[in-house]
């Protein structure tokens, strides 16, 4: 890769791609990198952050002007064009940028241009015409001395004539994004959402954290070498219904890399925060870490799609890449591989193994099960647990998750992706939402799928994920342990095994191991809230008070009201003795979560009377169904019988909330009771 940067942006009327096209070939094959536009990011839903960025960091803006920009009064290549005369006024005087080539007999005196062209030289360049002269101007243009503003004339830096037309005579421009029940998504939320049944309150989506103070020097931006981050690709069907669709895709084309153990992948929740927003490549880069960002645009029209992928080196703006993919729907599984086979020769990654087999595992070439796989993840992702910024788990949403799973398993039977997706939607269902017996049917349903989808694809992490979760929410906490490992190993860069392995391995008594998957989820998911809350909820389980304080007044920068943040921040401020703040963070807790921490806090402030009242309204609210919940607070207290009872009722009910014995601080005093010790062992966690 030359030393050029990614320099010139080339806008034109679609008519005059194959002149664009040989234009930037000659560029190109002279080291100079382009901004080609290939793709169906012209006009309506294409006005986004891809073309501003563009325009934004070039170096120098060629505008083609034919007859056919003549004949068009309106078309996106104006819209560019104003986005360039725009940036003109930010630059300095005599700063080279604006470069027009007039590619056939078109006047220039009638040219239809901003009046900000006419201020500077242009190039006629009809087609066919030698154009090793324009190219040798623009690398001397992009030397480090020509970008600077120009001691001498502006008309000093024209280019030479052309063969086959001279420059005119003008001069060079003058600087021219309810009710949380029970356990969701297996033990994972059970770490973020101890005994949460209030309503979270969040923002839309998750939020960076706080930067640092202004008077701080920035530091050295040097990320991973082989770090990437995938945006969401841009919907150009022209209906936002379909943004499952591009949004889906993107996802996949993320996890395909993410199965890439020598790329690091940024998560989707960070990648896909800045949809809908301006940010530049940089600000993108600096927030996720990453060394290089692929971005693109899907259209869909039936059962056949047209995608453009581009590649960009986030260190130094180089355009690496860039590819236009039209493709039948079935062929989606070749595509992931092919995107991921480009990206990763871009990045000049030395691959292990079968790139292919790796990315097409567990998936479909079936085109109605992909479409149905995709509505069913985006439906499961709004209205499962996933998305507690919604408010939690929906039962519209998750049937229609289910629905939409069943559907792709019906166009494909073989599709193991779908079954390890509907074995979660299932077993969340009878977790969350139902009760009594009928639960029963749901968690046999979530395990035969997880069975299944391991039966037709051994090696997919998902299908293993599937499992433990079933496993965990059933207190199998050795068969989970054992399935979350399994995972994990088979997808060390995936976001979500880290996360549910991470939080999974601290509930059992693995401290270090969970918390290194927590600090490394960090690392691929930034600007995820969440990871930054579990992380505040590992280190208190873990016993390090001061540190889960710390985390965790960092989530409550993130997303102040938040109950569930109250009560753990809350819940470590109890544990590390400071009752005061502890009551001053639950008394924010919400009306389940604050009267449940607030009755140990009170008991412990002296005010006894006070604490029977606030157990008294969880009573009130939650009936039995906090019997692990009880047990804490009674141990708190000293009453070690009722604590015992309460306990015992909870293992008669399968309380999934007993995942937390091993490290519950509260049950303290009770570990060296022969009860309690008996229940310990009757749910066999792993050694």
């Amino acid at each position: 890769m030359t030393d050029l940067g990614r320099a010139v942006f080339l806008s034109y009327a679609s008519q005059d791609a194959e002149a664009a096209q040989q234009l930037c070939n000659a560029l190109r094959g002279a080291g100079v990198e382009v901004w080609f536009d290939q793709s169906e990011l012209r006009g309506g839903d294409a006005w986004d952050a891809l073309i501003r960025r563009q325009i934004k960091g070039c170096c120098l803006f060629v505008p083609l002007i034919s007859a056919n920009t003549q004949s068009r009064e309106e078309g996106y290549f104006r819209r560019e064009w104003n986005l360039a005369v725009a940036r003109t006024l930010d630059m300095a005087e005599g700063r080279a940028f604006l470069l027009p080539i007039v590619i056939d007999s078109t006047s220039d005196s009638q040219a239809v241009v901003p009046e900000k062209f006419r201020d500077v030289q242009w190039t006629r360049l009809p087609v066919g015409a030698n154009i090793d002269t324009f190219v040798d101007h623009v690398r001397r243009l992009l030397s480090s001395d020509a970008m600077t503003p120009m001691a001498t004339s502006p008309r000093s830096s024209a280019p030479p004539t052309a063969s086959m037309g001279a420059a005119s005579t003008r001069s060079m421009p003058p600087a021219t994004r309810s009710f949380v029940p029970w356990i969701v998504s297996g033990l994972v939320i059970l770490a973020v959402g101890y005994f949460v049944v209030d309503k979270f309150v969040r923002p839309v989506r998750s939020v960076p954290a706080a930067e640092a103070p202004a008077t701080a020097p920035a530091p050295a931006f040097n990320p991973p070498a082989h770090s990437i981050a995938v945006l969401p690709f841009t919907n150009m069907s022209g209906d936002k219904e379909q943004d499952y669709f591009s949004d889906g895709l993107s996802e996949e084309l993320l996890n395909s890399l993410a199965r890439i153990n020598e790329l690091q992948v940024a998560a989707r929740t960070s990648s896909f925060y800045f949809k809908g927003e301006h940010a530049d490549l940089a600000t993108i880069a600096h927030k996720l870490n990453v060394a290089s960002v692929l971005e693109g645009s899907v259209r869909r029209s039936g059962h056949t799609i047209r995608v453009t992928a581009q590649l960009n080196n986030a260190v130094t703006g180089y355009h690496l890449w860039s590819q236009t993919y039209d493709r039948d729907l079935g062929d989606v599984l070749k595509l992931q591989t092919d995107v991921a086979s480009a990206v990763t020769n871009a990045l000049r990654v030395t691959l292990l193994g079968n790139v292919a087999a790796k990315i097409e595992l567990g998936g479909t070439r079936n085109p109605a099960a992909f479409d149905a796989y995709l509505r069913a993840s985006n439906a499961y992702r709004r209205f499962g647990p996933v998305n507690l910024a919604a408010g939690g788990l929906n039962k519209e949403g998750l049937q229609a998750a289910v629905a939409a799973y069943t559907e792709a398993i019906r166009a494909d039977p073989d599709y193991a992706l779908a079954y390890a997706g509907r074995s979660l939607a299932f077993a969340d269902f009878g977790r969350a939402l139902v009760t009594g017996p009928d639960a029963g049917g749901y968690f046999n349903q979530a395990q035969s799928d997880a069975r299944k989808a391991i039966a037709l694809a051994p090696d997919l992490a998902d299908s293993h994920l599937a499992l433990a979760n079933f496993f965990a929410g059933s207190l199998e906490l050795t068969d989970a342990f054992r399935e979350y490992e399994r995972a994990l190993a088979l997808a060390p860069g995936n976001a979500t095994m880290l996360k549910e392995y991470g939080a999974f391995a601290v509930l059992i008594g693995r401290s270090e191991a969970g918390l290194t998957a927590a600090h490394r989820l960090l690392v691929l998911d930034p600007l995820n809230s969440i990871n930054h809350f579990g992380l505040g909820t590992s280190l208190l389980f873990a016993r390090r008070y001061g540190e889960a304080i710390g985390a965790l007044t960092d989530a409550k920068a993130l997303i102040p009201e938040d109950v569930s943040v109250n009560m753990w921040l809350g819940i470590a401020y109890y544990l590390s003795g400071d009752f005061q703040s502890a009551r001053t963070a639950c008394e924010r807790a919400g009306e389940v979560n604050g009267p449940w921490c607030l009755a140990m806090i009170y008991d412990k402030l002296g005010q006894h009377a006070e604490a029977e009242t606030m157990l008294a309204k969880v009573r009130t609210i939650a009936g039995d169904r906090l019997a692990e919940g009880y047990a804490d607070v009674y141990a708190q207290w000293g009453d070690t019988a009722r604590a015992l009872d309460w306990l015992e009722a909870a293992m008669r009910n399968r309380d999934p909330y007993l995942a937390y014995t091993k490290v519950n601080p509260f049950f303290d005093p009770l570990r060296n009771e022969p009860r309690f010790q008996a229940i310990e062992r009757a749910l066999k966690f792993p050694d």
